[in-house]
């Protein structure tokens, strides 16, 4: 059977989009414990941005909040990630279905280079097993670009490969396959690091303009970027010793000018990391 897909609303109700909370989460792999009992809420319709040091486990608590973490060998974990106040990994419950309603982007742009502008938005279609017919594909595409903000730049060349693109133009590519699926969350894994500053900017355009459309969380190592586009923020941090945890989180200006904790502050100001 053929469906169309939902797409979020540029005036959607925020009260009525999804929200993203994890609970007492902690993860290994194999016998090495690298997230200690995280509890985090990502609000509905906001952008959360999750700061800290390389290796404190942001990336890896990224990948639990979509079910990717446990595509790794000996990976394992344990507590609950909530979306609509419903367990993501409560028994019974498809990855896939889990994977289409949280999406990802990289940190690196991953187009598929020979495949056209447009098949690479129509392949996350594919990838999560939904059919949409022709009559519905074209104006998907061109929704899913004008929401990541390259429509205007690539309207005229649909059929040029998408390899042909920028670093920054790619990785809205990808944002717009993501985007193609309907997700309720949009998760980032530091998406930015690989690009210009002027693709830089694209980007947290970008992301400016899908808040209030979806929920956001990005992993970000670029303190000024966490403040620019940020609504909340979560500073991690790991030992040598001790695996990553949450030191503080709120509001990200409160903790970026008033933190509560001295770690946060020599973090957010640069004196470590």
């Amino acid at each position: 059977m053929t469906t169309t897909v939902p797409q979020p609303s540029a005036t959607a109700d925020p009260g009525r989009l999804s929200g993203l909370e994890s609970r007492s989460v902690s993860a290994w792999f194999g016998s090495h414990k690298v997230l200690e009992r995280v509890s985090l809420a990502m609000p509905a319709g906001e952008v959360t941005a999750l700061i800290g040091p390389s290796g404190c486990g942001k990336s890896t608590f990224l990948r639990i909040l979509n079910r990717m973490h446990e595509m790794v060998r000996g990976a394992a974990l344990a507590g609950e990630v909530l979306l609509d106040d419903e367990d993501i990994y409560r028994h019974g419950r498809r990855p896939a279905e889990v994977r289409r309603r949280i999406g990802m982007v990289f940190q690196r742009p991953n187009p598929f280079p020979a495949m056209s502008i447009a098949d690479n938005v129509a392949s996350g279609l594919k990838l999560a097993g939904i059919k949409v017919g022709r009559e519905h594909r074209d104006q998907l595409i061109e929704d899913s670009l004008r929401q990541a903000g390259l429509w205007n730049e690539v309207s005229g060349r649909l059929s040029t490969p998408g390899g042909a693109l920028s670093g920054g133009q790619q990785q809205r590519l990808c944002i717009a396959r993501s985007l193609a699926v309907g997700p309720d969350i949009l998760l980032m894994d530091e998406p930015c690091s690989a690009l210009d500053p002027t693709s830089t900017r694209r980007v947290e355009k970008t992301i400016a303009e899908l808040r209030g459309q979806l929920t956001i969380v990005i992993v970000t190592h670029n303190m000024q970027q966490a403040q620019r586009v940020s609504q909340s923020c979560a500073f991690f941090l790991a030992s040598h010793d001790t695996p990553g945890r949450i030191v503080e989180a709120g509001p990200t200006e409160r903790l970026f000018s008033d933190p509560v904790d001295p770690r946060t502050a020599d973090y957010v100001n640069g004196r470590f990391g």
